[in-house]
């Protein structure tokens, strides 16, 4: 697999493919702050460390991680160069597919585990086995509309046989405390500009304030006052980066009213003003996802 992915550009979309990514990177990097969608990311070469909240974890060849739920995260790379690059390969899941296998299989008999929504594994002979038929299918157009639903499926049955299963099943559960934060976290997503009350939220989704408050520390390592701060910072740096509109205008599209207090904000965050960000632009590939950036496994 490592081949299909060291011939190519920094990241790769193969369209054929739905939801397929082929990530190269020649250098070390430093924290970058991300948002990661639920994904699978199979790490064919290198290594990274991933942070979330107060938790770090490293990736290295090999290995591969799921995660359940939009995570703010800070990742970095920390073994490649031009002789041996880091190489991954990470497809998008999808819940619908999950809850059709769940639907057909049920709970398999499998042991809970707690709260959690990253999962570090080794991979597995099937797991690689399907990664692998799955990136081949970009090489045919025809192959790819007839095959990539069945071995997409396949995946997602392997995934939820895994040691990540737990976790996954209870993403899917309707009336799981993970389903709940789920729906949340779509909110937050998509109207992250706006002013949060944190009680209606929980109240949206069917939780008390007490209960919502628990469990989605316990599933994004943060409050939802910060998970939502994560969102608009990430934001605003994509913005600045694009160097099209002034610091005071990112701030108030973000959903700041005040740019002093953004201006404060991203500097802790980043470790440079905004100002300082406005022109740099970004060297490295990262996928757009809503609103924010997509993280790169």
């Amino acid at each position: 697999m490592a081949e299909r992915v060291l011939g190519g550009q920094t990241a790769q979309k193969r369209d054929a493919v739905p939801g397929l990514f082929l990530l190269r990177e020649t250098t070390r990097s430093d924290f970058e702050a991300t948002i990661y969608e639920p994904i699978v990311c199979l790490i064919l070469q290198g290594s990274k460390e991933t942070t979330v909240g107060p938790e770090t974890v490293s990736l290295s060849q090999g290995q591969f991680v799921v995660v359940s739920h939009d995570l703010p995260v800070l990742a970095r790379i920390t073994e490649a160069s031009p002789q041996t690059p880091y190489l991954a390969v990470v497809i998008r899941l999808e819940l619908a597919v999950l809850r059709g296998l769940y639907d057909e299989v049920g709970e398999m008999g499998l042991q809970e585990t707690g709260a959690k929504s990253l999962v570090v594994s080794g991979a597995t002979p099937d797991i690689v086995d399907v990664l692998r038929r799955y990136m081949g299918l970009a090489d045919n157009a025809v192959e790819a509309d007839v095959l990539a639903p069945l071995i997409r499926k396949e995946l997602h049955f392997r995934l939820l046989m895994s040691s990540s299963g737990a976790m996954l099943r209870s993403l899917i559960r309707r009336d799981s405390h993970a389903s709940n934060i789920s729906r949340a976290i779509a909110t937050l997503r998509a109207e992250f500009r706006n002013p949060l009350e944190v009680a209606e939220l929980a109240r949206s989704v069917g939780m008390s304030t007490s209960s919502f408050h628990k469990h989605f520390k316990a599933i994004t390592m943060t409050t939802p006052l910060r998970y939502q701060k994560e969102l608009r910072l990430a934001e605003a740096r994509r913005l600045l980066r694009t160097g099209t509109q002034p610091v005071s205008e990112t701030a108030l599209a973000v959903g700041y009213e005040s740019p002093s207090q953004f201006s404060r904000e991203y500097s802790r965050k980043f470790g440079k003003s905004p100002r300082q960000d406005t022109l740099k632009g970004s060297s490295r590939c990262r996928f757009r996802g809503r609103g924010a950036s997509v993280g790169d496994g």
